[in-house]
This record gives structure tokens, C-alpha cells and sequence, in this order.
């Protein structure tokens, strides 16, 4: 009785077995054949089918050479991943004897598993136009990826070349920056899986994300970001006091208990920054996950871990101008051990003293010691004092080299390393000098003596000429509270000299005031991505604005002898009206030297007050 009332499988077959098939085709016989590509390309076909046909191809490998190309990537097409679980693993059987038999198609296999790295497509229709734009909220979206990877793992078990064959496929399907987020986290969170199991590509795989983040990042200045917050938070503000007049005294009494909680308050109002944050999001977590093991620090890991960031950090990072959150990552990474954060600046001091480095890669090492030195919490005072004085003796030896010299005065494109070495030293200062000076007043304020920066500021090669207003006005503060140099003398003489610059263009000449002559930046500059902050703002020094107390302690030096007539306007928070000074113009480093209100994290640009 059950074998009369139960089914049979639905297993249409034509022209006898797959064996037969075939050879017919290659006797010129193609009816058979196309009646098989046909059942294999019917979108309802069953798992019945699916599995007995994969059946039969796993033990007819032989026979799928480079003349059935055709056929092969109809197999590849079929749609097995949502199927049943005899489907799947029949699936993959067959894909492992098939690359192990026919290594000619190696390539279009993992065409067809890199292809799954991202959520299927809903297909939607109106009037004969395609208007699907929207990611399917597959439940078993995870499963599917693990799938894929059980593929690639057989895949590659099977033939051992498969990384260097894999590279250029995953390059060439990485989502273009413009697709939706769902589609770039998922790929990207791909990539960094194969990563695990393919450990050979890992440098390649990192370098290719992070090159697509740095593409982000560049095309997203802060200035944008901040610009978008602020307007996105205007409509919010708006919409909500519209909303607020629409509802009667009732509701509002109802409400009042309730805290709401807007849905969009981590998202980015600027559509490539929330991109960006959530990529970043999934970088930190795999760079925590890989150099932690049941919680612990793995230092095994996380050296080889540094060693590839590094590398791709020299590659990306360190060419690439202004740059304001993908070089974060390694931030992160150094924050897991001293000892890491001591070789980083170790690497960045080579970058720098290195004479045959490129003069911009040496500008930009000194400006990554400077704002690493400034910004992270993470690095000890020995350790600032230990860069210090490297920094410090090595200017010292410069200004011996080149005082006697012809080419002993104020030029960019001859000393260009040497003027952003004294930027980092100069910042270095502002942010940690109430470090170096806590504990003993004494012993603190006789190490800034011994770094003897009168001589650097006093020198022909003039560098608060050169370095950015903000930073030399902080110095300047600072550098005569404790007496260790009076700047003023120089800024003002420098301000008289200052010369505009004309350039020519296709548009004719154009006459600008250039207050930033070494195009320098600060890469460690407050972080404005709202997910992937919350990994860095516990380790991150942001800048504390000047209370009334610090202020007007600035404006009374240490030592005695200084009138009490020259107080400072930039010590009382005010703008100084003197038309001898210069004013940092809007220009295009505003945005990354300026500390906006809605960031708080840099000092904000201020003007040069003079003490008569």
C-alpha cells in the first residue's frame, strides 16, 4: 500500500545517462544535449533532479573538458545554495571532483562562489522596467555565506593554486563604493573571512579593502561630513518642533514618560560616510578578533597582524595626502601593546631621517610622530620624552649642517622635513606639556630647558614662519609662560615679510596669502565616523579648550620679570584687531587644521598677539 500511494521522484530523463549523452554530442548527436541543458536551465527544477543529476556529473568528470565549457556554467548557474541540505552537499561534492578532475575550470567555479559574497537581488518589474534597487533580506543570508565558504575551503583543498587564481576574481568583484551599504559590509566581511583560511592572501585582501576605504575617505572631507551633520540635524530640529505643534496637550502628557529614541541617531547624514563608518566597523573588529584568542592577547598574532598593516600603511596610507579616518586602523592596533605603538614611531622616525625618501613621504612621516605623539592616550610620558629628544637632537644637527651652508635660510623645498619635524615637536608640546611638567615643576620645566628651543626658533631656517598659525600661537603661549623661548619677536617680523604669493593659472593670475606652506595636515585628527568612534574615542587625547583658570594662568609666566601690561588677547580668548597680523583664510587645508564647533577635539585656529 505505501508503494502504491507514494509518488515517484520526479526525474524526467532523456536519452538514457549522462554518459551516453555526451557521447552522442561528441559523435555530432546534439538532441539529447540540448534537451539536457534544457532541464538543467528550468528555473522550477526540483532538488530530486538537482541531486541525481549532480550524481551522475560527479562520476563524468572526465568527460566535462574545455569543449563543454557551455554546459559547465550552467551547472555553475544552478540555484543550489537555497535549496535542501542533500542539494548543498551534493553540490559541493561535485565541484570538488570537478576542479580536481578538470582544473580548466578552476576560474569559473570560483567566479560562482565569489559571486554569493553578496546579498541576492529581489527583482522587481514595473511596466518592463527594472526598478529593483534593494537588497533581499534573506534570513538564511548567513548559512548562505558559510556555504560559500565551505566551497572555497574544498575548492582549494583540491587545488593548491587556488589563491593566486582567486586574487584578481575578488578585485574584480569588490561592489562599486555607490552600491548600498548592505552589499559593500557584506563583501567586505567576505573578503576578511577568506582571509582566515587562506592566510596567504591576507597582505593582498587587506591592501585591496583599505585601498577602497582610503578612495572612500578622500572622497568625504571632514568639512562634508560636518557640513551634512549639521544640516541633517537642522531638519531633524525642525521636523520635530512641527510634529511637537501637531499634537494636543493629551498626547504629550502620554508621551512625556516615553523617551524616543530616533532610529537614524548612528546613522551618518552624508551617504559615502556611513559607508565608510560601517566599513570601518568591521576592520576593527577583525583586527580585534584576530589578535585576541579566548579574550587574551595573542602576541604571535598580533605581530603579523602589524607587520601587514604596516606594509600596507607604507603602500596606501602614507602616499595618500589628507586622509582623515581609514589610517586609523593603525591607531587601533597599537593601542593593544606599548610595545607596538614604540615600533610604529620607530618606523615613522626611518620614514623621516632617511635622506632618500622622497621629501613629501618624509613631511608626511613627521606629521603621522607628531599627531600619534599628541593624540594617543595610550603612549606614556617616557615614551613622549624618548621621541622628543630623538626629534629634538636630530633638528639640533640639521641647523649644525646647514647654518654654515648656502642654503641656510627659510625655504620649503629644501628643508621641508626639517620644518615638519619642528611642526611635530611644536604639537607635541601643546597636547602633552602639562604631562611632562605634572609631578615635579623642577625636573619637568629643566627637560624643556635642555631641548634648547630657542636655537631652533632662532635659527635662519625660521620655522614659525612655515608651520601652520594655529599650532605656532599655541607654542608661542605656552614656550613663554614657562620662559623657555620668546616667539613674539619672530611672528611679528615674520608678518611684516610676508610676501602673497601670485600664481598662474588658465583663469590668469591669482594673488593668494599662503598660510600653510608645507600643505601639512594632522592624520590623527578628531574621528567623526559615529560607530567606529566608540572603538577609538576611549584611547583618543581630544584637545581640552582653555578654561578661565588655564587661561589666566598662561598669561602669567613662571619666572618674574614679565609686566603685567602684556597680557595676552589670545590668552583671554579674543581675537587681537591689529592689522599687522595675518588671518588664517579659508582655503582648502581649513578643514583639516580647523577645529569646527560641532567637532571639538583640535585647537582651533586663533591670531598672533604681539606683547609690546
Amino acid at each position: 500500500d505505501e508503494f502504491i500511494s507514494s509518488p515517484p521522484r520526479k526525474t524526467v530523463r532523456f536519452g538514457g545517462t549522462l554518459t551516453e549523452i555526451l557521447l552522442k554530442y561528441e559523435k555530432g548527436d546534439t538532441t539529447d544535449f540540448e534537451l539536457l541543458k534544457h532541464q538543467l536551465s528550468d528555473p522550477d527544477i526540483k532538488d530530486a533532479q538537482i541531486i541525481n543529476w549532480l550524481h551522475e556529473f560527479r562520476t563524468s568528470v572526465a568527460y566535462l573538458t574545455k569543449e563543454l565549457e557551455q554546459l559547465v556554467n550552467i551547472l555553475l548557474k544552478l540555484p543550489w545554495l537555497r535549496r535542501s541540505r542533500e542539494v548543498v552537499e551534493e553540490y559541493l561534492g561535485f565541484l570538488g571532483n570537478l576542479v580536481s578532475a578538470q582544473t580548466v575550470h578552476l576560474r569559473p567555479c570560483l567566479r560562482m562562489i565569489v559571486s554569493h559574497f553578496v546579498p541576492p537581488r529581489i527583482t522587481i518589474r514595473e511596466d518592463d522596467v527594472d526598478i529593483s534597487d534593494s537588497d533581499d533580506d534573506d534570513e538564511n543570508i548567513s548559512e548562505n555565506f558559510d556555504t560559500c565558504h565551505r566551497a572555497l575551503q574544498t575548492v582549494a583543498r583540491y587545488v593548491p593554486s587556488t589563491p593566486q587564481f582567486l586574487m584578481p576574481i575578488l578585485v574584480e568583484f569588490f561592489p562599486f563604493i555607490n552600491k548600498s551599504e548592505r552589499t559593500l559590509e557584506c563583501y567586505v566581511h567576505n573578503l576578511l573571512r577568506v582571509t582566515v583560511y587562506l592566510p596567504t592572501l591576507r597582505l593582498q585582501i587587506l591592501e585591496l579593502i583599505i585601498e577602497k576605504l582610503l578612495k572612500l575617505d578622500v572622497s568625504t572631507p571632514q568639512q562634508d561630513i560636518e557640513d551634512a551633520e549639521e544640516t541633517a540635524n537642522n531638519c531633524a530640529s525642525e521636523e520635530k518642533s512641527t510634529e511637537e505643534g501637531l499634537f494636543d496637550m493629551e498626547e504629550d502628557e502620554d508621551r512625556k514618560g516615553n523617551k524616543v529614541v530616533s532610529p537614524n541617531v548612528e546613522r551618518m547624514a552624508h551617504p559615502l560616510a556611513e559607508r565608510l563608518d560601517i566599513l570601518m566597523t568591521i576592520l576593527f573588529s577583525y583586527i580585534k578578533d584576530v589578535c585576541h584568542v579566548d579574550g587574551k592577547l595573542d602576541i604571535s598574532n598580533t605581530k603579523d597582524l602589524y607587520r601587514d598593516l604596516v606594509s600596507v600603511f607604507d603602500k596606501l596610507i602614507l602616499p595618500t595626502h589628507a586622509s582623515c579616518h581609514v589610517q586609523y586602523f593603525m591607531f587601533y592596533i597599537c593601542s593593544f601593546k606599548l610595545g607596538l605603538a614604540e615600533a610604529f614611531l620607530d618606523h615613522l622616525w626611518k620614514k623621516l631621517q632617511d635622506p632618500n625618501n622622497p621629501s613629501v613621504i618624509r613631511q608626511t612621516a613627521g606629521s603621522y610622530i607628531g599627531s600619534f605623539l599628541a593624540r594617543a592616550k595610550f603612549i606614556p610620558v617616557v615614551t613622549v620624552k624618548a621621541c622628543l629628544d630623538l626629534l629634538v637632537n636630530w633638528l639640533h644637527k640639521y641647523i649644525d649642517n646647514q647654518d654654515t651652508g648656502a642654503n641656510a635660510y627659510c625655504d620649503v623645498a629644501l628643508h621641508g622635513p626639517f620644518y615638519s619635524t619642528c611642526q611635530a615637536v611644536f604639537y607635541t608640546l601643546i597636547f602633552r606639556h602639562k604631562q611632562l611638567l605634572d609631578g615635579n615643576l623642577r625636573k619637568g620645566l629643566s627637560y624643556l630647558q635642555s631641548l634648547n628651543f630657542e636655537r631652533i626658533v632662532m635659527c635662519q631656517l625660521n620655522p614659525l614662519k612655515i608651520c601652520i598659525p594655529s599650532v605656532v600661537n599655541l607654542f608661542a603661549a605656552i614656550t613663554r609662560k614657562y620662559q623657555l623661548v620668546f616667539c613674539y619677536t619672530i611672528i611679528e617680523r615674520n608678518n611684516r615679510q610676508f610676501i602673497p604669493v601670485v600664481r598662474s593659472g588658465t583663469g590668469g593670475d591669482l594673488v593668494q596669502t599662503c598660510t600653510n606652506p608645507l600643505d601639512s595636515f594632522f592624520p590623527f585628527d578628531p574621528y567623526l565616523l559615529k560607530r567606529s568612534k566608540k572603538t577609538i574615542d576611549p584611547m583618543y587625547q581630544f584637545w581640552e579648550e582653555l578654561s578661565a583658570e588655564d587661561l589666566e594662568n598662561l598669561k602669567k609666566p613662571i619666572k618674574k620679570g614679565t609686566s603685567e601690561d602684556e597680557d595676552d588677547d589670545f590668552l583671554k580668548g579674543e581675537t587681537p584687531q591689529n592689522d599687522g597680523v595675518v588671518e588664517i583664510a579659508p582655503n582648502s587645508y581649513e578643514s583639516n587644521t580647523r577645529s569646527p564647533v560641532s567637532s571639538i577635539g583640535s585647537p582651533a585656529d586663533c591670531y598672533v598677539p604681539y606683547p609690546l
